[in-house]
């Protein structure tokens, strides 16, 4: 069996062979052109899919670019190592305003937005809230397609232009810290505490397949959670599990997570 067989194989299991035959069509390209191949973009788990992949290939190295420092969503670039050129990565900022006086738009709108407009979510990286407007870092092809068709944002006007990488601004999540009990480290259990609802409803939503862990699809609402799993829900955020205290007196689990909204 081939290396390549190999990796798709292992990622069969939780479907993701499609993402990870493309990234190794990318590093075959790469080795083949002895230049360099981008990536679109990737949230973190994607990238853990490319390192495990540049691993297989010990004539490649990998770097990852999301238009600013701290970027959760990259395009991740196999590179040979002999290239002696400059990478471009394809990638341009947008900035999109609105006005504050009579609309509040959040993350969930304006991706909402995007994608209604037929823009793959693997076209654009993070989308990073700055007071009464956006920065969008997208795909340098479909940036002057954002611009043009990008008009309105829920029932708000909005105007969009590019502007330099250099005038991002690194994203300011709002943080709250939980502290709780749980009867057990299932994910519905734990997910219900973080997002502040019933387990019931949270079942409902995992089922759904509206909740990740670790950037997966969610396998079940009974499957078992950690120190340092990411929680995020469709919608709602993500809840990081920071620390697995210990059982209280009751046999409850006492644990800390901090929601991201």
């Amino acid at each position: 069996m081939s290396e390549r067989e190999k990796i798709i194989r292992y990622y069969r299991a939780s479907g993701d062979a499609e993402l990870a035959a493309k990234l190794i069509d990318l590093a075959d390209n790469s080795l083949r052109s002895r230049k360099y191949r981008v990536s679109e973009f990737l949230d973190p788990y994607g990238y853990s899919v490319a390192e495990t992949i540049v691993a297989h290939y010990p004539g490649l190295s990998l770097q990852g670019e999301g238009g600013y420092s701290g970027a959760e969503r990259v395009r991740v670039v196999f590179i040979e190592p002999d290239f002696p050129g400059k990478i471009d990565y394809s990638i341009t900022a947008l900035s999109v305003t609105w006005d504050g006086r009579h609309h509040q738009l959040g993350h969930r709108d304006i991706l909402g937005a995007l994608m209604s407009l037929g823009v793959k979510r693997e076209l654009f990286g993070d989308i990073i809230l700055v007071g009464d407007s956006c920065q969008i870092i997208a795909d340098t092809t479909i940036a002057n397609y954002i611009m043009q068709n990008l008009l309105k944002i829920a029932s708000a006007s909005v105007q969009v232009q590019v502007i330099e990488l250099s005038a991002v601004q690194p994203r300011e999540e709002k943080m709250k810290e939980i502290r709780s009990t749980v009867a057990s480290l299932r994910l519905d259990t734990v997910a219900a505490v973080g997002f502040g609802t019933s387990r019931t409803k949270m079942t409902s939503e995992i089922e759904a397949d509206k909740v990740k862990v670790n950037w997966q699809q969610a396998k079940s609402a009974s499957q078992a959670v950690k120190t340092g799993d990411i929680i995020s829900m469709r919608g709602r955020g993500r809840v990081e599990v920071c620390e697995i205290i210990g059982q209280t007196r009751k046999g409850r689990i006492s644990l800390v997570l901090r929601r991201f909204v």
